[in-house]
C-alpha cells in the first residue's frame, strides 16, 4: 500500500508517502488511537493515484472521503443512526473539521473498509457512498 499519515513522533499530518504492508499500515492506526487519539490518513494502491481514501478519526468517531477515478469526491454514510443528528468531529489533515451524523462511523467499521480497500481495491457498493 501507498500511504500518508499523522506523524506518531508529531501528531501532525506528514504528506511523505510510505510503501508498506497493510499489517505496517495498521499499527501504525493503532498507535496513533493510543497516542493522540486521532489521526489522519490518505491511501492508495500502488498501480495508481486514484481512487484514494482519507480518513480521519477522532475518538471512537471517523469520516471517510473517497476520491474516485472520475475526479469526484464521496462521502461514505454513517453506520450509527442515534449520531445521524448529531455533529461530530474529525481530524482532516492537522485541523478538526465537523461533519453531521449521517457520516460519521465507528472507527473499527472505518478501518474496516480501509482495510478491504487496501486488499481488494474495492470500496463498497455505490449506494453506501454519497457524492459531493
Amino acid at each position: 500500500m501507498v500511504w500518508a499519515a499523522t506523524a506518531l513522533e508529531t501528531g501532525w499530518f506528514s504528506g511523505l508517502e510510505r510503501h508498506s504492508t497493510v499489517q505496517d499500515l495498521e499499527a501504525h492506526i493503532k498507535a496513533l488511537r493510543t497516542g493522540f487519539d486521532q489521526g489522519y490518513l490518505e491511501i492508495r494502491r500502488p498501480d495508481g493515484d486514484l481512487p484514494y481514501l482519507a480518513l480521519g478519526f477522532k475518538a471512537d468517531r471517523a469520516v471517510l472521503h473517497l476520491f474516485d477515478n472520475s475526479g469526484g469526491v464521496s462521502l461514505r454514510v454513517g453506520d450509527d443512526p442515534a449520531a445521524a443528528d448529531a455533529e461530530v468531529e474529525v481530524l482532516i489533515m492537522d485541523e478538526l473539521h465537523a461533519f453531521t451524523g449521517d457520516f460519521a462511523l465507528f472507527v473499527d467499521r472505518a478501518w474496516s473498509i480501509v482495510h478491504d480497500f487496501a486488499q481488494t481495491g474495492t470500496c463498497g457498493e455505490l449506494g453506501d457512498w454519497y457524492e459531493l
